[in-house]
């Protein structure tokens, strides 16, 4: 089937038991040994028929051999971090998500786990940083919230080539947009938080292994730790996961437009978008995704102007997240890159006068107007 087919079918497209056009939520923590037709459901952390079907979709969706579905993006990725072990060194893209910073500076760095922390768009930087005891390269293309595109296939080539664990944050892109296992990656980790689920009322993740192996590991790892999605969630997700192909779609076609606009007015002194033929690295995007996806950057002309935009804008939301219908507006350096330090923000571009726009389902005109209002334009 083609990808908008697998979306509605993916997992089981309804109930084995009854013929319903919806998988049940099975509410339930424990289950019967005794008289029930699958002895392998014994308790929800370690399994539930709902979160079983979720997984097994996304699997399918990413060309994956094994799903995992997890409480949060940050539960997903900490929990995919612990396969590695103390003395082990890790590469890491340098504008990685401020949560996933934050993660391997402050948490899995007492673990003794080292991470090096590089330009992931610049091969031999990522080569020049790799060590004996390097066992993994963490990336995410497009970045958040600068958009760098990281070549996915070098990434993969590199890892497979030295032994170790290629990892990478779709969360942007969607496997809608961009499918890494299939250029060669090892695992595809999401927070489901955002497109897949699409409606601002989940909080999710998901890791997606290439290989049987390495998801067994990471599923003895979510049994053990226990971070596991909850069944009402895996249902609401399973949902959401149906209209992510027109969801994206119309989302994008909105982030080109805005993109475009923005990019001619004088009070913007940049915008990061894939979309745009000026943005680096946008050729590489395009050899490995099908489009560049609903999230734009754009830099204005002082954090002071920035400061007053987000106060005067009034369609979209001034939040720490992205991915929902409606439109929402962010301030990287004070939201998502918080626990980045401010000189490590400035190294990296986020300024204080940094906004990231994720296009919702708005009519693109509307937003327009909002937006050029906020910037204080008149039509």
């Amino acid at each position: 089937m083609q990808f908008k087919s697998r979306l509605i079918h993916a997992g089981a497209d309804r109930d084995p038991f009854t013929g319903a056009s919806g998988i049940p939520v099975y509410m339930a923590s424990t289950f019967d040994q005794r008289h029930a037709v699958r002895k392998d459901f014994d308790y929800t952390r370690s399994g539930n028929p709902t979160r079983e079907v979720l997984e097994t979709a996304v699997a399918q969706l990413e060309n994956g051999a094994t799903g995992l579905a997890f409480a949060s993006g940050m539960a997903a990725i900490s929990s995919t971090l612990l396969l590695f072990s103390p003395g082990d060194h890790l590469v890491a893209g340098r504008d990685v998500y401020g949560g996933t910073f934050r993660a391997l500076t402050q948490l899995f760095s007492r673990l003794s786990i080292e991470t090096t922390f590089v330009d992931s768009t610049d091969r031999q930087a990522v080569e020049q940083a790799l060590r004996p005891q390097t066992k993994g390269i963490f990336v995410e293309s497009p970045s958040n919230p600068l958009l760098k595109i990281t070549n996915l296939p070098f990434i993969a080539d590199l890892a497979r080539e030295n032994g170790i664990l290629s990892i990478v944050d779709n969360t942007f892109c969607t496997p809608f947009l961009q499918r890494p296992l299939t250029l060669g990656f090892d695992i595809v980790v999401h927070s489901a938080t955002k497109f897949l689920n699409g409606h601002s009322d989940v909080l999710a993740g998901l890791v997606i292994a290439r290989e049987q192996e390495t998801g067994e590991k990471l599923r003895f790892i979510q049994n053990t730790f226990g971070a596991v999605l909850g069944v009402q969630d895996s249902w609401l997700l399973l949902r959401g996961l149906k209209t992510l192909a027109v969801r994206m779609e119309a989302a994008q076609t909105g982030a080109r437009e805005l993109a475009l606009r923005l990019n001619a007015l004088p009070e913007v002194r940049r915008v990061f978008y894939p979309g745009l033929e000026s943005h680096l690295g946008a050729d590489i995007h395009s050899t490995q995704a099908s489009g560049p996806g609903a999230v734009l950057s754009f830099e204005l002309k002082s954090p002071s102007l920035t400061r007053t935009f987000l106060q005067r804008a009034e369609l979209p939301l001034v939040s720490a997240s992205l991915g929902g219908v409606e439109s929402i507006l962010s301030h990287p350096a004070t939201m998502s890159h918080a626990a980045i330090p401010a000189e490590e923000r400035k190294k990296l571009g986020v300024s204080d006068a940094l906004v990231r726009l994720s296009v919702g389902l708005e009519d693109p005109e509307d937003l327009w107007r909002d937006l050029r209002r906020a910037l204080g334009k008149q039509f």
